[in-house]
């Protein structure tokens, strides 16, 4: 017997209210762990994107927002950020079972990580130089000039589906802090706690200060990236896709910060303490299944210890568990949709054909209770080469290739030998050993004896085709301001100002 229960349907979030979309649409969301659909969205159109942009327009055009003062700015930052511990439990929920993240992730670790932000961004932004006076200049005469750092206007923002929640707080958290106003694009597998985001926030500041369109890339993305009245571009996701907003944004020359792929190298010194490395190393490519886009895909091993370093690898995959992610006891969720478990196992296929061993996983499961959705087994190639196309390209999936390497020099120019610079890492006893290997690395940030520590007092982002700008951190607020330079000159008489001497005297 099936019983018939109605989806909740989530409208768009524009001006500070729930919005239908013009075109009367919706589309699924559909929990990766069950394969079923468990709320339905608006699907958001040109026209919507018009409305939530001229809402956002208008709420910057707004004097009390726009210049708001940083103390007064910093309470609302608090606010919000008390406001998400106040809706952790429906923000918990909404993420689990929307991105397959596990649930002892997203509870204790996304949430924190979230309200943190905002109360280290209140503290940034009384800090932070808005206004700065420079010294008087000998030449070309006494004048009196500030550096003003000013809002940039109205934000656009287009978010990934693996961390939809957070990466979202990343580009609202120093919007809002800079006195900026924004219009957030959520992934289509992963809209609904951004839409839920919005309607926290919109609790403490002005109507039109934030707003959501869900919709497709192609209509609803591609349309702010090139909006005329849109300021500025941040966008998380693919370098493939990054080109695309980069283009887009370059046709009315937005400022643009992409946070993009990642092929991370991380790298095991002769000396590394295994006891902490092995699981370390596997925690920085199956967090999340794999998605996540500074994962340590690209593992190097010395000659000396590698065969050891792939029985404890194998032998620690093997406790993985996988199951419903909203269960304390789940490891690892699922990947996000049938098309993503699809992608990695034809780059498993494509690893065995080029002639990289499958020691471990490498299968599409099915875990009880959870017959529908897209489970992929923890998976390790060995005899891998880094020209390999599973060595070389992001498959965003629980899959490690382990590299075979006999000096560190050679370590460090196949780490580099990537389009990618994301991140890195490198596991021994000897810091300064470590900091030397750092020093070489092209990566925006390098772990040593440790993964995916980011934080929200520290820029991330990446080097080469991993993007441009960083996020967090005091370093953030620098990519939603613009500067200004005012002078005024203090010399009083005609006949001594610089310019006069230039143009004029001669023709007395």
């Amino acid at each position: 017997m099936t019983t018939n229960v109605e989806l909740k349907t989530f409208p768009l979030f524009i001006n500070g209210q729930w919005t239908a979309a013009s075109s009367g649409e919706t589309f699924d969301v559909v929990s990766p762990a069950t394969g079923e659909v468990f709320a339905k969205v608006s699907k958001g159109t040109r026209s919507d994107v018009d409305q939530a942009v001229q809402a956002a327009r208008a709420a910057f055009n707004n004097d009390s927002w726009r210049e708001m003062k940083p103390k007064e700015r910093a309470q609302v930052l608090n606010n919000i950020s008390y406001q998400i511990v106040a809706h952790a439990e429906e923000l918990v929920y909404l993420e689990v079972m929307s991105s397959g993240g596990t649930l002892r992730r997203i509870s204790s670790n996304d949430i924190l990580q979230m309200a943190d932000l905002f109360q280290q961004m209140a503290k940034f932004v009384v800090e932070y130089p808005f206004s700065e006076t420079l010294p008087v200049p000998p030449f070309p005469g006494p004048s009196h000039n500030f550096v003003w750092r000013e809002p940039i206007g109205v934000c656009a923002a287009i978010t990934p589906w693996n961390m939809p929640m957070l990466i979202a707080c990343w580009k609202i958290a120093p919007a809002l802090a800079t006195g900026n106003t924004i219009v957030l694009k959520p992934a289509s597998y992963t809209p609904l706690t951004t839409l839920k985001l919005a309607e926290i926030i919109s609790a403490v500041v002005p109507p039109g200060v934030i707003n959501v369109v869900p919709g497709s890339g192609k209509e609803v993305g591609e349309y702010l990236a090139s909006h005329p009245d849109v300021d500025k571009v941040a966008f998380t996701g693919s370098t493939e896709v990054g080109r695309r907003i980069m283009g887009l944004a370059a046709e009315t020359i937005k400022n643009t910060t992409l946070e993009l792929g990642g092929k991370s190298p991380n790298i095991l010194l002769e000396d590394a303490d295994l006891d902490i490395a092995i699981p370390g190393s596997l925690f920085g490519v199956f967090l999340h299944s794999g998605q996540l886009c500074e994962s340590g895909t690209r593992l190097f091993v010395p000659d000396g210890i590698y065969d050891e370093v792939v029985e404890r690898l194998v032998a620690w995959s093997k406790k993985v568990k996988l199951g419903h992610p909203l269960s304390p006891e789940t490891d690892m969720g699922p990947v996000i949709s049938k098309q993503q478990r699809d992608t990695i196992l034809s780059y498993i296929e494509a690893g065995k054909q080029e002639g990289a061993t499958l020691v471990c996983g490498g299968n599409e499961v099915t875990v009880p209770g959870c017959e529908g959705g897209y489970f992929i087994e923890p998976t390790i190639f060995t005899n891998v080469t880094n020209d390999m196309k599973i060595a070389q390209e992001e498959i965003f999936g629980p899959v490690l290739s382990v590299i075979r390497y006999s000096s560190v020099e050679e370590a460090i120019q196949l780490a580099n030998d990537t389009i990618f610079g994301l991140a890195a890492g490198v596991w021994t006893r000897d810091v300064n050993k470590a900091y030397e290997v750092t020093r070489k690395l092209r990566a925006g940030v390098v772990w040593i004896n440790d993964w995916h520590m980011l934080r929200n007092d520290a820029p991330f982002g990446g080097y080469k085709q991993s993007g441009i700008g960083r996020e967090m951190g005091k370093y953030s607020l620098d990519a939603y301001t613009q500067l200004k330079h005012v002078h005024t000159s203090m010399v009083p008489q005609l006949e001594r100002r610089s310019w006069y001497q230039l143009l004029f005297s001669q023709s007395e």
